[in-house]
């Protein structure tokens, strides 16, 4: 008999590249342990507003117009005083030296590559300064008003701000939608808690990725650097207890007048779902407004930050910049965004998966993703540049799982 495939050379095909943010997130799965993985993907309780978060984007439906003559579509914006090639930064995300130990180094690297920026959070595995050293523009800080009574107060605050304003931060993210930690049940089972506790399954999990358990063991980016440096934590359960030790569930109004005395660069506020508390956010003087739930990691059936966009725009009237974080994966959750009156977004789950597959790298090409999808469905809807976008784009999606949306100007 005649072998067919007598002269015929085969090789070993190479795995595709991702093309999504989703091919992204399967490969994140495949490294981490299972003990881990709750901490990157999932969110608080029930998860309701973790998935409303994504759902909120099936609401609406993007309008085209055709033979628009638009040769490209222009994307770049200006955040905080920094010129970005298109609207998405990365959110801040505390102690991601224990998803990847490159962490919010690498984030930061690999959102300059891709042309724009990173805000770099106060539980970073990584310190203000480190992250400065290894890059070549300025990226934003995000704070957390941690403050101990019985130590000094503000002292901790103080101390964040005058090293992020050294190390040559411009802008400033106050997060004020955690004066505690969410009920976040997916990682207690998993023994994610402070201290955290392992099981034979845990450990065996941990073998089963060596690369991770590695780093882990080694590169010692398991907890907020900074943090552990001001208030002197010993070890890492010591940084996680003393994190949570200075949640503010009393931080109020007066607070947030406080740090905007002591900050004279630009100020958002992080974390706000209503237009009565972005109102007051600006006439207390932010610079700009951050709709955002925490990524569904603290009060579950909380509004989708996309759901409570537009009542905050219209609040609002452009007397600063509204920008939005939750649920983003796409290019064109960017538009759909943009049109109900954002003006930038942040990614954060998205980025983290492309640093966990691949570090710095990871990162860029996620960014690089959501941007040409950004692009191509700009060009396919007739807009010729980001600043066109408003209500008009967009028009109620006919679904039956998600509620009537409703459009006003």
């Amino acid at each position: 008999m005649v072998n067919p495939f007598k002269d015929m050379r085969f090789r070993i095909a190479r795995p595709s590249e991702p093309i999504t943010v989703e091919d992204y997130r399967r490969r994140a799965r495949r490294k981490l342990p299972d003990m881990v993985w709750p901490f990157l993907d999932g969110g608080a309780e029930d998860e309701m507003t973790l998935r409303g978060n994504r759902s909120a984007f099936e609401k609406w439906a993007l309008r085209t117009k055709v033979l628009a003559g638009h040769p490209g579509a222009s994307t770049a914006v200006t955040v905080a005083g920094e010129q970005l090639a298109f609207p998405v930064f990365t959110s801040p995300t505390g102690t991601t030296g224990l998803l990847h130990w490159e962490g919010e180094r690498a984030a930061a690297i690999g959102a300059e590559r891709a042309g724009t920026r990173a805000v770099i959070s106060t539980a970073a595995s990584w310190t203000p300064e480190e992250i400065a050293d290894a890059t070549e523009h300025r990226h934003f800080f995000q704070l957390y008003p941690w403050a101990n009574p019985d130590h000094g107060g503000r002292a901790l605050t103080t101390a964040f701000l005058r090293r992020a304003r050294a190390a040559g931060y411009r802008a400033l993210w106050v997060t004020v939608d955690a004066p505690a930690v969410g009920n976040r049940d997916g990682e207690r089972r998993r023994g994610m808690g402070a201290p955290p506790t392992l099981s034979v399954r845990q450990m065996l999990s941990g073998a089963a990725h060596p690369r991770w358990s590695y780093h882990f063991l080694t590169k010692n980016r398991i907890t907020p650097r900074m943090l552990a440096q001001e208030a002197r934590a010993d070890g890492a359960v010591g940084a996680v207890r003393m994190q949570g030790s200075l949640m503010r569930p009393d931080l109020n109004w007066d607070d947030f007048r406080w740090i905007r005395d002591q900050w004279d660069l630009p100020l958002i506020i992080k974390g706000v779902l209503s237009a009565e508390d972005a109102v007051r956010s600006v006439e207390l003087g932010a610079d700009g407004v951050m709709v955002s739930n925490h990524g569904g990691r603290q009060l579950d059936g909380a509004q989708a930050s996309l759901d409570a966009l537009p009542a905050v725009v219209d609040a609002l009237h452009g007397r600063v910049p509204v920008y939005l974080d939750g649920g983003i994966r796409r290019g064109t959750d960017v538009i759909k965004a943009l049109a109900l009156g954002a003006d930038a977004v942040g990614v954060g789950r998205a980025y983290i998966y492309g640093l966990v597959a691949n570090g710095a790298e990871g990162v860029r090409h996620v960014l690089d993703i959501i941007r040409a999808e950004m692009v191509q469905a700009l060009l396919l809807m007739g807009v010729g540049d980001v600043a066109e976008l408003d209500r008009s784009w967009l028009t109620p999606a006919s679904t039956s799982s998600a509620a009537t949306p409703v459009l006003s100007s």
